[in-house]
């Protein structure tokens, strides 16, 4: 069972993004897939007491879960980049939809902490990654010249449902206990089938529907009226077929494109965010508890999540729409630099922060910083390997980053149990997401320069970035052969008129072989027929 095409064995050509119209319905979609994808597994982490009561187990033992979700849902990135190039985004995601779903359903009735990280773990955490991802690849789709815009809005996701999941998921624990509330928070996790629902794919099929119909009205119009028309269209439908025979070959979906490991800006962006990756978890997860153990109320201390959240949620849009200037775009990778370094100094600036007022103005700064990183990290990858590839290219970042998420703050966790110094932690957080930007930058400028003396592939409107595959020229040719099949019902009098002159001459020249070449005296004539002077010499001198 695959995805339909609109021609067997072949992809569809690649249609214009429209930049708005059900694009925004497939944007609002997004924004609550990212919402769900980054605020739930933190979200969960307000049940952790009673869970820690119920199964008698220590803190670190009921973190797993949140870590679980995660680790799923950047681990199965490839999975989830086959399944899309398989059977589609819309397939995937009400799929996802039911399994993250089915997983807080039954983790509601679990009865020790190994069920709670096979259910509310595994498959809560599989299933939010069959949606996370497709639903990323769908608003590249929609959007081109707005993409940038749209990449941040989608972004606000984010902190938006943070800042309400938290409070909602304390209301559900007073009033129905954990196991009520992770049966309610299932049935909130339907809401991704609804998204999943609205990922409407474009039509790619029906301008060629239509060219069909209209290259058979054009035929019947110039052709004459009986049975000679009929059998040129049956004549123009043959050659169509036996063309597209000839193409099924060498069109294939790749499940999972291993080629754009030969991108020199994949390798760059892959290496700055596994690096980035290790840092930037760390200062929000510890940060609680830092400004506890300087003397911060546990109240006031807890706001500090909120100040983040709240900022973040106007920096991430705003970000997208500078990103999206004419003067801005071309150069993105290097604002994206940028927002990283402003993360990692902001970080070393307010390691020595020692009372609330110093917190909350890293708060702030951090709030600014981190949304402009996750507005912009998304479009950047776009930009690099374009619309084409970037199912696949999503999928294996997610994966390599699966491995920084499981290395960084578990580490740092470790290191402050070790030292009880979160000072360090800070220095050592914001080293990391400097050096990525560092990285980031200088490789970028170093080595992405060399292409440009090369002269620039064709941009692809879909693309956004301009890099262009090998899968798109084939895609472009194709229907560059298309519409040279669309004029060919359209002339065939005149294809007629053609290959009868054609015999014709082939006659005349064999009967001028046998004669012994070309009179002298009809040079001109000839020459008009196909035959010029260099052949009346070569004629000449045998």
């Amino acid at each position: 069972m695959g995805r339909p095409d609109p021609e067997e064995g072949q992809l569809p050509a690649p249609v214009k993004p429209p930049d708005g119209g059900w694009g925004w319905i497939v944007l609002l979609g997004c924004f609550v897939i990212t919402g769900f994808s980054y605020a739930f597994p933190k979200a969960v982490s307000v049940y952790f007491k009673e869970l820690m009561k119920d199964f008698h187990v220590g803190y670190s033992d009921t973190a797993w879960i949140s870590s679980i979700m995660l680790a799923m849902l950047y681990g199965t990135g490839p999975v989830c980049s086959i399944m899309v190039n398989q059977f589609g985004c819309r397939p995937v995601m009400l799929i996802g939809g039911l399994l993250a779903s089915a997983g807080m359903i039954l983790a509601s009735f679990t009865t020790n902490i190994i069920e709670l990280y096979l259910t509310a773990g595994v498959l809560t955490g599989l299933g939010m990654a069959l949606n996370f991802q497709p639903s990323l690849i769908m608003l590249g789709t929609y959007f081109d010249k707005r993409r940038p815009l749209a990449n941040g809005l989608a972004a606000a996701g984010s902190p938006v449902f943070l800042s309400s999941l938290s409070p909602l998921g304390q209301v559900l624990l007073e009033k129905f206990g954990w196991r009520g509330g992770f049966l309610i928070m299932g049935g909130l996790l339907l809401n991704c089938c609804t998204c999943g629902a609205v990922m409407r794919p474009l039509d790619m099929g029906m301008k060629r529907k239509m060219g069909k119909a209209q290259d058979k009205y054009e035929a019947k119009e110039m052709l004459p009226i009986g049975g000679k028309s009929e059998e040129g269209i049956s004549t123009t439908d043959g050659t169509k077929k036996g063309k597209k025979a000839k193409k099924k070959p060498k069109k294939g979906k790749k499940l999972l494109d291993f080629s754009i490991f030969s991108n020199r800006g994949f390798i760059i962006y892959t290496i700055s965010k596994f690096i980035l990756v290790l840092g930037l978890f760390v200062p929000p997860i510890l940060l609680v508890n830092y400004a506890k153990d300087t003397g911060v109320p546990d109240t006031e201390a807890a706001f500090l999540l909120s100040i983040i959240g709240f900022i973040d949620i106007f920096a991430r849009p705003a970000c997208g729409m500078v990103a999206g200037l004419k003067w801005v775009r071309p150069h993105v990778a290097y604002l994206f630099s940028f927002s990283m370094l402003f993360n990692g100094l902001t970080d070393i600036c307010s390691a020595r922060a020692s009372n609330y007022t110093g917190l909350v103005i890293f708060c702030v700064f951090f709030g600014i910083s981190y949304g402009m990183v996750g507005a912009l990290q998304f479009e950047v990858l776009m930009a690099i390997v374009g619309s084409q590839k970037f199912s696949s290219a999503i999928g294996l970042v997610l994966l390599i980053e699966a491995f920084a998420v499981l290395i960084g703050p578990p580490s740092a966790g470790r290191l402050v149990d070790a030292l009880k110094n979160y000072e360090v932690i800070f220095y050592l957080a914001g080293s990391e997401v400097v050096l990525s930007a560092l990285f980031l930058g200088v490789a970028s400028y170093c080595c992405l320069n060399r292409g440009k003396k090369e002269p620039p592939p064709e941009n692809n409107p879909s693309a956004g970035g301009g890099s262009d595959t090998e899968e798109a020229e084939s895609d472009m040719q194709e229907a560059e052969e298309h519409s040279s099949d669309n004029h060919q019902p359209a002339h065939s009098t005149d294809n007629a008129v053609v290959v009868g002159n054609e015999e014709a001459n082939h006659v005349a020249e064999e009967q001028r072989g046998e004669g012994g070449g070309c009179p002298a005296g009809d040079g001109e004539v000839l020459a008009r027929d196909g035959c010029n002077a260099d052949q009346r010499v070569e004629r000449d001198s045998f």
